[in-house]
């Protein structure tokens, strides 16, 4: 960070090349599936724009990802209203496209426990992906998503609690047969 700050900005290739990897799957996790990778250039872009407001001595990655979760978030907040604005005016019922991230994760990982995260409210789902998924703390994952860490802990209570009601329904079912 120093050599970016003292005028080389051919350092900032090399943040770029340790975090696009992360920086992607979290995009791709978060939501944005098929147009993680645009999310991620535009994180980049508004991170280096973004260099001199970097506080001294806070973690890269933790500010990075945060950028990548706000993109995101936008992402799917304007995804959302451009679908609402189609369908009001075509005057059509919503018709299901398939969703490639969705597919893409049931194929590869087939796991109802993937399934039950993506069914988690947006705010704990987030927190999920973050703590578990992308493996940060409980402190990157509060400023990652701009919440105070004890509302990292409550949601991941809250969300371990629905995943669990969830999973348990079906071995329920298995053992009633």
């Amino acid at each position: 960070m120093a050599r970016i700050r003292d005028g080389d900005p051919a350092s900032y290739g090399t943040l770029v090349d340790r975090y696009t990897s992360l920086a992607h799957r979290t995009a791709y996790l978060l939501g944005a599936g098929h147009e993680a990778e645009d999310v991620v250039q535009e994180a980049f872009v508004k991170a280096f724009r973004a260099l001199p407001s970097f506080r001294r001595g806070a973690s890269f990655r933790a500010w990075l990802l945060r950028i990548v979760a706000n993109e995101t978030h936008n992402l799917v907040r304007s995804r959302r209203r451009r679908a609402a604005t189609e369908l009001r005016a075509a005057s059509l019922e919503p018709v299901r496209a398939d969703d490639p991230a969705a597919q893409a994760m049931a194929d590869a990982a087939g796991s109802a426990l993937l399934d039950a995260v993506r069914a988690l409210p947006e705010k704990n789902r987030a927190v999920v992906v973050c703590r578990y998924f992308l493996d940060l703390t409980e402190a990157e994952t509060a400023e990652v998503l701009g919440c105070p860490r004890g509302s990292v802990k409550s949601r991941v209570h809250r969300a371990f609690a629905r995943l669990r009601a969830q999973l348990a329904e079906p071995d329920l079912e298995a053992v009633g047969d």
